[in-house]
């Protein structure tokens, strides 16, 4: 989708300033002087993303303007420019379609607010409507969903893990969905037809955890009546799924290795040991390599463990995927609960692709299941969502991710970092030079430039 931007106004030096300041900003702009060019250029090119009109023009005037570029490209936002702001008119403006206004004379950081506003309302409004579109096609690898780059990226490495039987370590945050992505690679793999069988390591005291790994003979402690199986036993011939392996116990560490390598096991109390034929997936949100360096995780069990390492990517790294999970999700829970809820309103939408996501994806299914629960209406609205997503405003820079829309210009990361550098040494040029490389004519320079030089 494009970004560029397309200024109408009949004064050229206005026009070349904003075209200037958004060029300055990493933002494509041309402009035009009269109401008819610009008609004429939006019907020859399709790849305007916003148009500025100014709202007072000589011949076609800027609001009869906007009601024929509204009708002609509904899908690109149109932001009125004027200096009479009069009621009348403001009305006008809003019947003829306008989507937002800025006031003579333009305060230049709120008119890039705006139009970055209306840039991504568009870019929402392309997402709502593709999510119709992908329906009926491959979006998701066994139950896992999404198009995004990192998906197809992790899609591509577990089908060719599943040709294997290699042990595989999934690494990833909470709430990525590991459990998912194990259960996938072992319904694609050549032991689809036998048992999953999952634990969590740290679920369980240790004592217990050992019986649960490897079983126990009867007799071998208080209560153990009868001899148990452990899971890797009882997934014999399927897969063994060790869920956050990094807080496995030290003291089991040393067993399990054994098992992984000899592919037997002794049970708690036994005196034999039994083979086993399952696979083994583990999973961690762990640095299991600094566990290794703090010695609290053994280097051979990670070596071992570690034969195929897949990554899943956190939300924020794939975040074109939001509002297809989160459409999952409102068809999942509304059947569920029985309510007619058949999607959500763009504000929902706007405050789902704003919000950080720390919890990952099991927090975006939170968030819609409540929401679901909550509604009265038939499509889902800002006021359901929790507080801390209704409030949240985003205070950093996206630096990774593969959706362009959520990248800057390395001009405004460098602006942003020195900024936050300033902020740390309470204003001390000197220190703050001393941190970022620089000398301090350097500095000054690049303050003035960015505009956040102060008097001292």
């Amino acid at each position: 989708m494009s970004e560029k931007v397309l200024i109408v106004d009949d004064d050229q030096s206005f026009c070349e300033m904003i075209q200037a300041d958004l060029r300055r900003h990493g933002i494509e702009a041309v402009w035009r002087t009269s109401a008819d060019d610009a008609l004429a250029l939006i019907t020859d090119t399709d790849d305007f993303g916003l148009i500025l009109v100014d709202l007072i023009m000589p011949e076609l005037n800027g609001i009869d303007l906007c009601a024929r570029v509204v009708a002609n490209r509904p899908d690109v936002p149109v932001v009125a420019v004027t200096a009479f702001g009069s009621l009348e008119m403001a009305i006008n403006a809003i019947r003829a379609g306008v989507h937002d206004f800025v006031t003579k004379p333009i305060d230049l950081e709120l008119m890039r607010l705006r139009v970055r506003h209306a840039l991504k309302h568009r870019a929402l409004q392309q997402e709502l409507k593709a999510l119709h579109a992908v329906q009926g096609q491959s979006v998701h690898f066994e139950r896992l969903l999404g198009t995004s780059a990192a998906m197809k990226r992790l899609y591509e490495q577990l089908a060719r893990a599943a040709e294997t039987d290699a042990t595989v370590l999934i690494a990833g945050e909470s709430g990525t969905g590991k459990e998912l992505v194990a259960r996938a690679l072992h319904k694609r793999g050549t032991r689809c037809g036998g048992p999953f069988v999952a634990i969590n390591c740290p679920a369980l005291p240790e004592t217990l955890l050992e019986s649960e790994l490897f079983g126990h003979a009867k007799g071998a402690f208080t209560d153990a009546r009868a001899s148990r199986k452990g899971i890797f036993l009882q997934a014999h011939g399927g897969t063994v799924f060790l869920d956050e392996i990094g807080d496995l116990p030290r003291a089991l560490q040393p067993k399990l290795l054994r098992t992984l390598e000899e592919r037997v096991v002794r049970p708690v109390g036994g005196d034999t040991e039994i083979p086993f034929d399952a696979r083994v997936v583990a999973a961690t949100n762990r640095d299991l390599e600094s566990a290794v360096d703090e010695g609290r995780f053994r280097e051979d069990l990670f070596f071992r463990v570690n034969v195929i390492q897949i990554e899943v990517p956190p939300l924020r790294e794939r975040r074109r995927d939001i509002l297809m999970l989160a459409q999952h999700f409102v068809e999942r829970f509304s059947q569920q609960a029985g309510k007619e809820v058949n999607g959500f309103t763009e504000g929902f939408g706007e405050k789902l692709m704003d919000y950080a996501w720390p919890g990952n994806v099991r927090e975006l299914r939170n968030a819609i299941e409540r929401a679901v629960a909550l509604t009265r209406f038939d499509k889902l609205i800002v006021e359901d969502l929790p507080e801390r997503i209704r409030a949240y405003r985003r205070t950093h820079l996206v630096l990774t991710g593969d959706d362009p829309t959520e990248l800057v210009p390395l001009e405004e990361v460098e602006r942003h970092y020195i900024t936050h550098v300033l902020n740390a040494v309470n204003d001390n040029k000197t220190l703050a030079a001393r941190t970022l490389g620089l000398d301090r004519k350097t500095l000054y320079r690049k303050l003035e430039r960015y505009g956040v030089l102060k008097l001292e």
